[in-house]
């Protein structure tokens, strides 16, 4: 067979168009290749930010637990507190009573059951408030700290130190570290002299 030039032209547009479709398809094929690397881009950006979330969600879960499991340990803890301090009153009362129990009174053969018996309650009474986490507040000759002390007066002094406590007029608690009641406390002062 012989070419003719018109048989060049039409085997030269073939092959143009062939040419033409093998560009179309490789380009087809680069565009589906940018659109499944584009896809994974965002299905990774995707599974990052779930898995970002995920973590957010068990660290605020494990907060909400510990949280819950604190706040059942301070109900625990602290379930008596205004009972407790209701009950201190019996305390300062038995106290009280055995501050005013003369010499002689515990010389009395008569008196003196009735004052140990007040006394032995008081140390049992102390015991059982230590067993539950209450404890009195050390506050004679302790320097002010008005977080444990409530001053309810000031008075000069040369013997105690400025700032110092130098007379408890009720005896402060704590329950388990927090304060119960603040002690009720006379304050000492430098005398006037020494103020400059």
């Amino acid at each position: 067979m012989t070419s003719t030039p018109e048989t060049k032209a039409d085997e030269a547009a073939e092959c143009c168009d062939e040419v033409e479709a093998a560009e179309a398809e490789e380009a087809a094929a680069d565009a589906e290749i940018d659109d499944q690397e584009a896809r994974i881009a965002e299905l990774e950006e995707e599974v990052s930010d779930l898995k970002d979330r995920l973590l957010r969600a068990a660290a605020e879960t494990e907060n909400i637990r510990k949280r819950s499991l604190k706040d059942v340990d301070d109900a625990r803890k602290f379930a008596t507190r205004q009972f407790s301090g209701d009950v201190l009153a019996v305390a300062d009362n038995l106290a009280r009573a055995l501050e005013y129990v003369t010499d002689e009174a515990r010389k009395d053969d008569g008196s003196k059951g009735l004052i140990e018996g007040v006394e032995m309650t008081l140390k049992e009474f102390a015991s059982i408030l230590e067993r539950h986490g209450i404890r009195p507040v050390e506050a004679m000759g302790a320097p002010f700290d008005p977080n444990l002390h409530q001053a309810m007066f000031e008075l000069e002094s040369a013997d105690v130190a400025a700032g110092h406590v130098m007379q408890v007029m009720r005896v402060g608690y704590t329950i388990h570290d927090r304060l119960l009641r603040p002690a009720m406390v006379g304050v000492a002062k430098a005398p006037a002299d020494d103020q400059t």
